[in-house]
């Protein structure tokens, strides 16, 4: 087996080129997959880009049952309840390739296959899955998720719909308001999160969807993007539900909602690829063909640094998205291989990497919205028309940051996962943190190391970086306790150094793969990708951490730990960055489209 780092671990373990999964280790079928569903969205989907943006929330539903009818909404369910039963990386791949020609589909799939399916196939009896998994998985049935209320979002366990047990203990009796509803205008069914009596925590619901039965819904949301993905408010008055539609046991909504946002978030992450791809090919196309001052804008040095950051985000964000889908699917290997249920497994596996979920979320949905906007800039003019695919591209991007938890939930969660792991002793951050403690105490090493082999530089860099961090958060911990959590703005700095570097390691483990297999000639672009990304995380960790820093030290101390962080964030041989961009920009023009 395989050196599995756990969740987390990745701060204070080195990881191996070797144990990481890149996009080049795909398989055969798992390429076949990929393909057949770009194929399907270049036919189906992306010719109809307009019908998306002009509200037709019937095209929406329509091609859904064709993703059902080729078996795309069963990915990850199992055979026995007529799904595909793939494993996660699978998943990712589809969730990945549909999710980039518009959102209102991304967001329709993925509210439908991952919080609408899976809190039943993850929490559900036998007879529920029985009965409704299939319909799901088919697209017969399609679902929706009930959680966010006009009181109720980010907090989430505040709702006030109650679920009240009838006279004859047969029903429960459900009554309040749902709101931002994805698909709620074509679900046959809800998973409904709801109150019994005064309890500390809500409790998951399967709601069929009957309007004899006290369902009725708001008007369409009038929204800036994913214009064709049906957001409605839904209300619940009295509407009866069988005792056996409870999910799992009372109380356990709460739990329900956490661990089906965790698959969210990463799928989420996934679903931003390649709508990024997407934009970068269409952006230059554009430059290849836009000719000023009798040259194409491509040979312009200015729109070179922008192509080269937009593919180098896209790369980064594809390295770390399926290394961490391996990581959960070796997990969820392990606990079957251990005698854990397929339910048990799954749900244990993506939890044991909710950390990296969380950051996942954050980097690829801040990536997409960063690229599509500088794709409306290389368009210039164009790119402000609704006549290009760019400024639906923008607008669809920007949701994202929002829902399955906001990035700033997110970058809280982030960290504060973390210190828990570390509390219950699954990462042993104390040990390290005490160590970079002394190291600053010690003498520095003045020789030069010999960083001739390729990547010896950025991978000693990472594993400064990873000090800093240790150095701020163990500091930070150490003075506020369990009272960290409420100093906010310390934790936002802190995930932001932590992001960067499970992003940068992972585009730089990846490239080193790869330059190891194909020849270093032949990964010449990826190589200055990992670079380039590097030299920005240094720069971002450099500047958080002195904000961190600054926030809760004075004095020695605080000085102490600046000169620590100077030390953890310099380069020997810093590199020439406007040369990585033209290296990483003239081959993406050259290819006319993303190409890595």
């Amino acid at each position: 087996m395989k050196n599995i780092t756990r969740g987390g671990q990745f701060l204070v373990k080195e990881t191996k080129a070797e144990d990481i999964f890149t996009p080049e280790d795909l398989t055969e079928e798992q390429k076949m997959m990929r393909d057949s569903v770009k194929e399907f969205v270049d036919r189906e989907v992306w010719p109809n880009k307009k019908r998306f943006e002009e509200k037709d929330y019937a095209f929406t539903e329509e091609i859904m049952r064709k993703a059902g009818e080729m078996g795309l909404l069963g990915i990850a369910v199992p055979e026995e309840y007529d799904g595909l039963g793939m494993g996660f990386v699978t998943t990712m791949l589809v969730c990945d390739y549909i999710s980039g020609a518009t959102g209102s589909l991304a967001t329709a799939f993925g509210a439908h296959t991952g919080i609408g399916t899976m809190p039943i196939l993850l929490y559900g009896t036998e007879e529920q899955k029985k009965k409704y998994v299939p319909k799901l998985a088919t697209g017969e049935w399609f679902g929706a998720y009930c959680l966010t209320e006009p009181g109720a979002g980010s907090d989430a366990n505040s709702g006030k719909t109650k679920a009240v047990l009838s006279e004859d203990r047969k029903h429960y009796l459900i009554s309040g308001q749902k709101m931002w509803i994805s698909n709620a205008g074509f679900a046959n069914l809800f998973i409904v999160f709801a109150r019994i009596e005064d309890d500390k925590y809500i409790t998951g619901f399967i709601v069929e969807n009957d309007p004899s039965n006290g369902i009725t819904f708001g008007e369409e949301e009038h929204k800036l993007g994913i214009h064709s993905s049906s957001t409605r408010q839904v209300f619940f008055s009295d509407t009866k539900v069988p005792v056996e539609n409870m999910l799992s046991e009372r109380g356990n909504g709460f739990k329900i909602a956490m661990n089906a946002l965790n698959v969210g978030r990463i799928k989420l992450a996934g679903a931003c690829l390649d709508a990024q791809r997407r934009v970068i090919t269409e952006a230059v196309k554009y430059a290849n063909d836009r000719v000023q001052f009798k040259t194409p804008i491509s040979q312009f040095g200015v729109i070179k640094s922008k192509i080269a950051e937009m593919a180098t985000a896209a790369y980064v964000g594809e390295s770390a998205v399926y290394r961490a889908a391996k990581d959960i699917e070796n997990r969820i290997e392990i606990r079957q291989a251990e005698g854990n249920s397929h339910q048990e497994a799954e749900l244990k596996g993506v939890e044991e990497y909710a950390i990296e979920c969380s950051i996942l979320k954050v980097a690829a949905s801040e990536d997409c919205q960063n690229c599509t906007d500088e794709g409306i800039q290389i368009l210039g003019g164009m790119g402000f028309s609704a006549d290009t695919p760019m400024e639906s591209a923008w607008r669809d991007a920007r949701i994202s940051r929002i829902y399955e938890g906001t990035n700033e939930i997110n970058r809280m969660l982030s960290v504060g996962m973390l210190i828990k792991k570390a509390m219950k002793g699954h990462v042993d951050l104390l040990g390290p943190a005490m160590a970079v403690k002394d190291e600053l105490m010690g003498i520095p090493d003045f020789d030069t190391p010999d960083y001739s082999e390729l990547f010896a530089e950025e991978k000693e860099i990472i594993g400064k970086l990873k000090k800093a961090f240790l150095m701020i958060a163990g500091a930070g911990a150490q003075k506020y306790g369990p009272e960290l959590e409420e100093h906010q703005q310390l934790l936002m700095a802190a995930s932001d150094i932590l992001i960067e570097i499970y992003m940068a390691e992972s585009a730089i483990l990846r490239t080193e793969k790869n330059a190891k297999r194909f020849g270093k000639e032949n990964q010449k672009e990826q190589i200055a990708m990992a670079k380039l990304n590097l030299f920005h995380a240094v720069e971002k960790i450099n500047s958080k951490g002195k904000e961190g820093i600054a926030s809760f030290t004075e004095g020695d101390e605080q000085r102490m730990m600046l000169m620590g962080l100077k030390r953890f964030t310099k380069y020997a041989n810093l590199p020439n960055i406007v040369t990585l961009r033209n290296t990483i920009a003239e081959k993406v023009s050259a290819e006319n489209k993303y190409c890595f």
